[in-house]
């Protein structure tokens, strides 16, 4: 593609992400380019990479078009405008990009070229812009950010803008660690070892693995090393009793299977039963076949009738996914008070019914994607108050049994795991370990 096209690609993609707000902008992005087969890989990265570098900046790139009067708030006028303040082109430089030529945006008017001046020679920042317009998120979310991480909020935040690394884990019912590295070395993929989780690798370099024989073969699954963490403070050994109350398409609960090496029943669950059906092909292909699939929706009577009956039950609750703002930076601007003032209640109740299920002595994991204490600690503090007969675990006592690498600095001056981009290089993520108190259940069941 030329120079022009790849802007005009552009243009056309961030149109269909913001204008369809209501779908994930990565499924979107697939969709546009599944129907755009023409469009080369090379060109498919670069488009993709100045939409997601362009929803990144999106705060200060709205806060400059307001500043410079700009027409409209089009995707046209974002990228013409990313194009000056980042890419520092002078507008003699933009003008052959929009000269509505084959495949080229149309020429840009003079109200258009007026607002752009007013960019040149300018950098994205500026002296006037506010806290929450310089780190690119809503202004009512600041305070849950200023909570969250208190001094070091604006390095936090800033960190949250750079580009995920892809991760993996190794599936350890196919391959070790060395051997899934080898294979993977095989087909040009390099890797590093990660640094918290003791089955995962990092690429060196951002390549799909998703056609190769390693993934294929089900020897490794793509997962941020944060999540693999989150799977493995479960704890879960060969012959327990695990239900993966939250299980999505099935990533932690392929991780929890491998763990036990296939010994034991795992029971995942979900609202939408379109989701567990996603997580069939995965299973297969990792070899895993210790996992019962059931919709929580149908299943009261299960849940009844398995009351206090397993040893870990992993409550990886529906959130905000501020942690994973790298990955989806369009949800620094879809999230709206609304909706976290509807999860709150909604993961107050999933705990509570995920719950009943731990058996005395047994383990409630309870995570998320989501940096707000809000939805993290503020939560835990709640549940503790309801169920006195749970009561938390310090994350640091069960790392050495539950993980067995260096620990996270600092994590022994919390009760909790809290994972972030700054420290850690990871996404956002954060979990609670809770421990049902067997006298306590006793007594209660008496």
């Amino acid at each position: 593609m030329t120079p022009g096209a790849r802007v005009a690609a552009t243009i056309e993609l961030l149109d269909e992400i913001v204008s369809r707000s209501d779908r994930p902008a990565d499924l979107v992005a697939n969709a546009f380019f599944r129907a755009r087969r023409f469009i080369g890989g090379g060109d498919r990265r670069a488009v993709a990479d100045r939409v997601w570098a362009i929803l990144r900046r999106y705060g200060q790139l709205s806060w400059w078009l307001d500043h410079a009067r700009h027409p409209d708030r089009s995707a046209r006028a974002y990228v013409a405008a990313d194009l000056v303040l980042v890419e520092g082109l002078a507008l003699r430089d933009l003008e052959p990009l929009f000269d509505g030529g084959r495949y080229r945006p149309a020429p840009l008017d003079a109200a258009e070229m007026r607002a752009l001046r007013q960019m040149e020679d300018h950098s994205l920042s500026h002296p006037a812009q506010p806290d929450w317009v310089r780190l690119n998120v809503q202004e009512w979310v600041m305070p849950h950010l200023r909570e969250a991480y208190g001094e070091a909020c604006g390095r936090e935040i800033a960190a949250l803008e750079t580009p995920p690394p892809v991760d993996l884990r190794v599936n350890r019912l196919k391959a070790t660690v060395e051997e899934a590295r080898r294979a993977l070395h095989e087909e040009g993929v390099e890797t590093e070892p990660t640094r918290y989780a003791p089955h995962g690798l990092r690429l060196r370099r951002r390549l799909s693995v998703v056609t190769g024989e390693a993934f294929r073969n089900g020897l490794v699954e793509i997962q941020d090393e944060g999540s693999q963490l989150v799977a493995a403070l479960v704890d879960a050994r060969p012959g327990m009793q695990v239900v993966d109350y939250c299980a999505g398409a099935g990533g932690k609960t392929l991780a929890v299977a491998a763990g036990m090496n296939n010994k034991g029943r795992v029971v995942a669950m979900d609202v939408l039963e379109t989701r567990l059906a996603r997580s069939g092909q995965r299973l297969r292909r990792a070899g895993v076949h210790n996992v019962e699939r059931r919709a929580l929706g149908e299943n009261a009577k299960w849940l009844k009738r398995h009351k206090q009956s397993f040893d870990r039950v992993l409550v990886d609750a529906p959130c905000t996914g501020t942690g994973t703002w790298r990955r989806n930076p369009d949800g620094r601007w879809t999230l709206s008070p609304r909706d976290l003032e509807e999860l709150l209640p909604k993961q107050a109740a999933i705990l509570d019914a995920a719950a009943r299920l731990v058996k005395p002595g047994g383990m409630l994991i309870y995570a998320t994607c989501s940096v707000l204490p809000a939805e993290n600690e503020r939560q835990v503090e709640g549940f503790v108050e309801r169920h006195p007969d749970f009561a938390a675990v310090p994350v640091a006592d069960l790392w050495p049994q539950a993980i067995g690498t260096e620990p996270p600095a600092g994590m022994g001056q919390s009760a909790w795991l809290r994972l972030s981009p700054l420290r850690h290089g990871t996404d956002g993520f954060f979990a609670a370990v809770l421990v049902r108190r067997a006298a306590q259940a006793e007594e209660k069941a008496a």
